[in-house]
């Protein structure tokens, strides 16, 4: 399995912080952002990893991470031109580098500290699928894609930032593919946003039966605004002082 990180995109909401840089080069208590979802699967075993990030800042990280030997492993870099792709959009750049192996996918603003290792042998056993994350955010899962599970803990429905939300769970930036994933990328559409929704994606592999979710104990989306950024900062802190992380 190959992993993909996605660095890219504008990050507005952190702005002026991201006027002159990646929002994923920020720091996380004692190292840059990017360097938690490269660590989330240098633990889960992938050898080899592309990171996904726009024109502007891609020799930044190229500076920062290099070759990846300092994690052991390979680091490779993709461009995505148009940042207001989306997440699927971003993703269907990395066929070539894949060579039709499975993938892991996280969002690089993404902290959590769940061990992603036994999902994945599992999931490479299997044929053909995808595993998506979520977790439970009473109140403010509608803000996210939105996981509606059935009574045997199964995916029934995922909406993308629903008014009225089903459920408390909230998707998160944690993904596992199949390797008929540039497939179905090929055949989404833009959403009324303009980019292809990785929920639109999801939703593919929910309609043939093949979407398994598992769910986070803490998850924080640390690009989204000014209180998460400072939120996964004191979190990073008092779990790692209290060597839980």
């Amino acid at each position: 399995m190959k992993g993909i990180i996605l660095a890219g995109g504008l990050a507005t909401r952190l702005r002026p912080l991201t006027w002159v840089t990646n929002k994923h080069l920020l720091p996380i208590y004692n190292k840059p952002m990017i360097s938690y979802p490269i660590e989330s699967m240098v633990k889960a075993g992938i050898k080899e990893i592309l990171v996904s990030t726009s024109p502007d800042h891609a020799g930044d990280f190229a500076n920062l991470l290099k070759d990846g030997s300092d994690f052991g492993v390979h680091l490779y870099y993709s461009i995505q031109n148009n940042p207001k792709g989306g997440i699927a959009n971003a993703i269907g750049l990395a066929e070539e580098f894949t060579q039709k192996e499975k993938v892991l996918v996280i969002l690089g603003d993404n902290i959590f500290n769940h061990n992603l290792k036994p999902t994945i042998k599992k999931f490479e056993k299997q044929e053909k699928g995808a595993i998506v994350y979520g977790v439970r955010m009473p109140n403010t899962a509608k803000q996210y894609g939105v996981i509606e599970l059935n009574k045997k803990n199964r995916v029934f429905s995922i909406e993308e930032k629903p008014e009225h939300p089903k459920s408390d769970i909230a998707q998160v930036g944690i993904y596992m593919y199949d390797n008929r994933v540039f497939d179905f990328i090929r055949n989404l559409s833009p959403s009324n946003r303009g980019e292809l929704e990785v929920t639109d994606l999801n939703n593919l592999y929910l309609k043939e039966g093949t979407l398994k979710c598992y769910l986070l104990d803490w998850w924080v989306d640390a690009g989204t605004s000014f209180d998460e950024l400072l939120r996964a900062n004191n979190l990073v802190a008092d779990k790692i002082k209290n060597h839980e992380l």
